[in-house]
């Protein structure tokens, strides 16, 4: 099991996508394992984002997301990373294919309704950012067995 850290983004909360974005990863099987309405700080998107703070589109994207609430989870399950990024779809939801999140909700190539860590190593960091000990829950779910295959050692 993985766990990574999904941004419903300041787009996504306004249009009032959050409960049709959360059924889709509930709907894949994944757990809700952590979830927190914010509006995010400047401080706070400036760590988030300092990978990109070179970058051209650097300070347009602090301003956005800081700009009203999202949604923060953390969503648990067996290759989380690789799934959610999946449903997620490209970057830009012009771009974006049919099936995806990005793809049925988004047209614009500034506002792409959501985030999604992209390795283990930056949903452990992301997570840590935007939740405290203890916030993250750790649930037994009697569905497991329904979702994953769990005849062997390990779900599959």
């Amino acid at each position: 099991m993985e766990t990574t850290l999904i941004i419903l983004k300041p787009d996504a909360v306004q249009r009032g996508l959050m409960g049709q974005i959360i059924s889709r990863f509930e709907n894949k099987g994944l757990a809700i394992v952590g979830c927190r309405m914010m509006t995010i700080s400047q401080e706070l998107a400036a760590v988030h984002y300092e990978a990109h703070k070179e970058r051209p589109f650097y300070k347009g994207l602090v301003a956005f997301m800081t700009s009203s609430p999202v949604l923060v989870m953390a969503v648990r399950g067996v290759g989380a990373i690789d799934i959610a990024r999946k449903m997620m779809g490209a970057t830009f939801g012009s771009t974006a294919e049919p099936g995806t999140i990005r793809g049925d909700y988004g047209v614009s190539n500034s506002f792409n309704l959501i985030h999604g860590s992209d390795s283990a190593d930056a949903a452990e960091r992301e997570i840590g950012l935007f939740f405290n000990d203890g916030e993250v829950q750790n649930p037994s779910r009697a569905i497991e067995g329904w979702v994953y295959d769990m005849s062997g050692d390990q779900p599959e």
